[in-house]
């Protein structure tokens, strides 16, 4: 019965069903964390700011993942953005914190018109506790000694903004790295595959003081099924933000985010899977902005 549980945890974790296919994490209030996955928002707002995102997901499930992200951008200049990332995420014995400068230059179209090109660069921290992890091979060299790896990523980006929609496409890790993976409930040592993400948003002006804001994120992962998170929202008075989002065959989630004068946002957002095999009280976000 010991190892039972350990087995049904991985297999929760590391993929029986599609909302379990992610290697990254998933972010609900992702229009507002765009810089996690793509370096070209460094600096793209033309402000400083400091964000920081919290998410517990499946909360009644032991060692469900749990991930705190915390990002800042600021610009140099018209042509210059700059940025710093940092991930850590937390499922089941994994532990792996990604830290990342981002670099972005900025390309002006016309007066609404303007492209951002990004670039990251950071080093991943991960590790691994093994020691109650079931395995067939109990030698396995592979498998007992994973701790405290470090290795360096890149990843590239691109916005195209204009004054009432954007279109973005980014790859935040490009270079595949090792860590642990399940198949049928046998432990073994895998590669990370690398994410590709492109989003869109729209920002339709219904009367005065109401704006209308749907958004998409599609996330393509080789050799597991395409993410889609949909987003549509209500803007009232440029102060209040509620809204609804779905992620295809996985989750649905309501949000809403509070913008305090011109310098403070706070959002909260809470997902239910809709996959009748997990039972949790649902996966909890929230969500802090700084701007200066």
């Amino acid at each position: 019965m010991y190892y039972k549980k350990y087995i049904i945890v991985i297999l929760i974790v590391f993929g029986i069903n599609k909302s379990m296919a992610q290697q990254e994490p998933n972010y609900t209030l992702y229009r507002y964390a765009m810089n996690l996955i793509n370096p070209a928002y460094a600096g793209s707002d033309k402000q400083a700011s400091l964000g920081i995102n919290l998410r517990s997901q499946w909360v009644n499930i032991e060692s469900a993942p749990q991930t705190q992200s915390v990002f800042f951008g600021t610009s140099l200049g018209d042509k210059v953005g700059l940025g710093l990332s940092v991930i850590n995420d937390e499922t089941f014995i994994e532990n792996q914190t990604y830290i990342a400068l981002d670099f972005s230059y900025h390309i002006q179209i016309d007066a609404i018109t303007n492209i951002f090109l990004g670039l990251k660069t950071g080093i991943n921290s991960y590790n691994a506790n093994t020691n109650n992890l079931l395995v067939f091979d109990a030698f396995d060299p592979s498998l007992t000694n994973i701790d405290g790896r470090h290795t360096p990523n890149i990843g590239v980006g691109v916005l195209f903004k204009r004054a009432n929609y954007y279109l973005s496409f980014s790859i935040p890790k490009i270079l595949n790295t090792e860590r642990i993976n399940d198949t049928n409930g046998e432990a073994i040592l895998a590669k990370s595959k690398t994410h590709f993400y492109f989003s869109a948003g729209y920002d339709i002006k219904v009367k005065e003081n109401l704006v209308l804001k749907p958004s998409f994120l599609t996330r393509y992962i080789n050799d597991a099924p395409i993410s889609i998170d949909v987003t549509t929202s209500f803007l009232f008075h440029e102060k209040f933000e509620v809204g609804l989002s779905y992620r295809l065959d996985e989750a649905l989630g309501v949000l809403a985010i509070f913008n305090f004068q011109d310098w403070l946002n706070i959002g909260y957002a809470y997902e239910s899977s809709t996959i009748n095999s997990i039972e949790n009280n649902g996966t909890h976000e929230i969500y802090t902005r700084f701007k200066f």
